[in-house]
């Protein structure tokens, strides 16, 4: 048997990982800052270690990254496995490891047991830590897997403030900050998605930590269904991460000789505050994760049918709306629900992917020519996952959906779930949708998911596995048609699905208040050009509130921004202010999307901030949601400058009218003023933000 290295250290351009291979199990012995290449690794990990104490075993159990209650470890395992009726207590030990500078596949295997793992641990290019886990069965009897850990981490003992996610519909990713808790922290999903909560994102944090000072990690688990995610601190003091996909008892068996992949987890570790973490992040997803169609081009303003004509479509309504959407300077005019055969409310059709003969009696073919014409791209709404009771689809075939045999068929939404595990559904589907791509230019589809999935029969984890590759499918086809992943809003919003897709649908919530808040979660983690933000009516749909475009329009250019509204029931001076944010995007996108983004520390839960500094420009958002305390709010602080250089700031116009008059020097503003980079980070610009529902951009060019 070849001889085990003692370590393996995992070098990346800022962070190391070692990992120690003396004991039976690996151990997790450095996770930090890259270490200086003359460190002694023995003598690190003999300086961490601790001596036995009352209770403990013999062997005290160090801080493996894959824990087993097999081998002495008090809290929850890594592994959970039935043979038959009975559960196996594995005690796999290191047998040999794979390694180069930046990746490693550590084998453990336990011959008695039959089975085989392999921890896949690799740093990639952004800073970001990516783990998974495989198992093999190698003996000659099945066995069910009934928890298989992706990524088992012993945390910092000094990261002990939690910032985790919950929320529901059109309040997503809704912030909760509190203290590391003895015992254990969790999060579950039982829909067969995510869910609206967000509850697979997570960042820990040293108690000061603030954008850009102090240790943060953040974690995530790229899978687009359900989830668990522990936080575990024992009496000891050691706090254990763990992320894994969650299913159901009995779904996952392997007989002799399988095996089985988890989805990764990705970690990032900044010291240098929440920015370095979010930074890691962004890079992580705009150049490894989305598919390449999203990094090809820029991000095109949208404008989507569904606020301005809902079910009620006609050729007279949907010209009138191409003709004002190329007005407004819209670059991609996509067709929302109520296209498709028999469509006019949200009781029936879904499954019948051709376009309703009433509607559309030559097709779509005719609304594509009248899109184009007015120098648009076409985009197409379908939600290929989901089936109406009331369709010429289940009629035909009423087994294929996801079903108990002898049991009802609940409904939400008035839709059921079709069975992509089946091949005959996927084939179906492929079929419909490459048709219709190959029949008309459609350069965009939106991809929604409105129902959760139940009854999951079993095959909640696969259902997952067969969307992954009718995607795949589809886009082999398809190569340059970009895909959003809409699920009611953010429902389905992880790194999983971006490797299929371009964009995802943050919220159903358009009102720009909830939006600031909603991203304030989102964009922990999610690059903008990967997070749809658009104009919403006023009022809102949702809220009811009433904003003025001004203030929709700013809050909308942070993120990959659209229109949901119709321009024809906007004011002329509302027309003439959304165009000119939308042409205001369209000179700002390429620093949005591929700046670097800091948060503006404001001090006020009502006053929010973003900074997207690509190294010489940068714009800076800042919105005011309620009255402030004060009528002069301190200066804002912007991130990220150097402060030994030399910049000019002006405020891009349109001005917020209801703040500009309090505006002083305005036209030094307007124009540019000159100031070094410590003006602007240490004492900060003073702009009027007292009254609620105002925002301003700050442009700033080095010099």
């Amino acid at each position: 048997m070849t001889k085990l290295p003692p370590f393996v250290h995992l070098r990346g351009a800022r962070n190391s990982v070692l990992i120690d291979l003396r004991a039976e199990l690996p151990v997790l012995a450095w996770l930090g800052a890259a270490l200086d290449p003359r460190e002694d690794l023995a003598s690190l990990c003999a300086s961490a270690a601790r001596g036995r104490h009352e209770s403990q075993p013999d062997e005290p159990v160090p801080p493996s990254v894959f824990p087993l209650g097999g081998r002495g470890h008090s809290g929850t395992s890594a592994l959970l496995l039935m043979r038959g009726d009975r559960a196996l207590a594995p005690a796999p030990a290191c047998v040999g490891v794979d390694a180069g500078a930046n990746a490693a596949d550590i084998r453990l295997a336990d011959p008695e047991a039959g089975i085989e793992i392999l921890l896949h641990w690799r740093l990639d290019e952004s800073g970001l830590m990516a783990a998974s886990t495989s198992l093999r069965n190698t003996g000659s009897t099945p066995f069910s897997v009934s928890h298989l850990a992706s990524l088992a981490l012993p945390l910092p003992p000094h990261l002990t403030q939690v910032t985790r996610y919950s929320g529901r519909w059109a309040a997503e990713m809704r912030e909760q900050v509190l203290e590391m808790p003895r015992g254990t922290l969790g999060a579950r999903s039982f829909g067969g998605r995510p869910g609206f909560g967000g509850g697979q994102w997570l960042r820990v944090e040293e108690p000061h930590a603030t954008e850009t000072q102090g240790r943060v990690l953040g974690a995530h688990l790229a899978w687009s269904g359900d989830h668990e995610l522990l936080l575990e601190r024992d009496n000891e003091g050691n706090t254990l991460l763990m992320l894994s996909a969650r299913w159901d008892a009995g779904e996952l068996q392997l007989a002799p000789g399988e095996s089985f992949r988890s989805p990764e987890a990705l970690v990032a570790l900044s010291g240098e505050g929440r920015a370095g973490v979010r930074q890691a992040f962004h890079a992580c997803i705009r150049q490894s994760v989305v598919p390449s169609s999203a990094r090809a081009g820029p991000r095109k303003v949208h404008l989507n049918t569904w606020e301005a004509v809902g079910f009620r479509m006609s050729a007279d309504a949907l010209g009138a709306l191409v003709r004002d959407a190329a007005a407004l300077g819209v670059e991609r005019f996509v067709l929302d629900d109520g296209w498709f055969l028999g469509r006019r409310d949200d009781t029936t059709s879904l499954g019948d992917w051709v376009p309703d003969p009433v509607l559309f009696p030559q097709g779509l073919q005719p609304l594509i020519r009248e899109v184009q014409a007015a120098g648009m791209d076409f985009g197409l709404w379908v939600e290929p996952e989901m089936v109406s009771p009331q369709s010429e689809l289940l009629r035909a075939h009423p087994d294929w959906c996801l079903h108990l045999p002898g049991h009802a068929q609940p409904t939400q939404r008035h839709q059921l779930v079709l069975d992509l595990t089946r091949p005959e559904v996927g084939a179906y589907l492929f079929g419909r949708l490459d048709t219709l791509l190959r029949e008309n230019d459609i350069a965009y589809l939106k991809w929604d998911h409105n129902r959760e999935l139940f009854p999951r029969a079993g095959k909640g984890r696969a259902q997952v596995l067969a969307l992954y590759a009718l995607l795949e499918r589809l886009r082999a086809a398809h190569p340059d048609v970009e895909i959003e992943s809409c699920a009611s809003g953010g429902a389905r919003v992880d790194a999983g699905i971006l490797r299929h897709t371009a964009r995802v649908w943050a919220s159903d919530n358009n009102d720009p208040i909830e939006r600031l808040r909603i991203n304030c979660g989102w964009f922990q983690f999610l690059p903008t050009c990967v997070t749809g933000n658009h104009v919403g009516p006023s009022p809102n749909p949702v809220t009811g509130r009433r904003t003025e475009m001004d203030f929709r329009g700013k809050v909308a250019i942070f993120g990959h921004m659209g229109v949901e509204a119709d321009p024809s029931r906007m004011t002329a001076e509302e027309r003439n202010t959304l165009a000119a944010h939308i042409a205001l995007y369209k000179q700002w996108r390429d620093v949005l999307h591929r700046g670097r983004l800091f948060a503006v520390e404001t001090g006020s839960a009502s006053l929010h901030g973003w900074f997207a500094w690509d190294g010489a420009r940068g714009l800076a958002l800042l919105a005011q949601t309620a009255m402030a305390d004060d009528y002069d709010v301190p200066p804002l602080r912007l991130p990220g400058l150097d402060p030994d250089a030399r910049y000019r700031v002006h405020l891009p116009e349109p001005w917020p009218h209801k703040a500009a008059h309090y505006l002083a020097h305005a036209e030094q503003w307007r124009e540019g003023i000159d100031l070094g980079g410590r003006v602007i980070t240490e004492r900060g610009l003073a702009l009027p933000l007292a009254h609620p529902e105002t925002a301003w951009l700050i442009a700033v060019e080095a010099l």
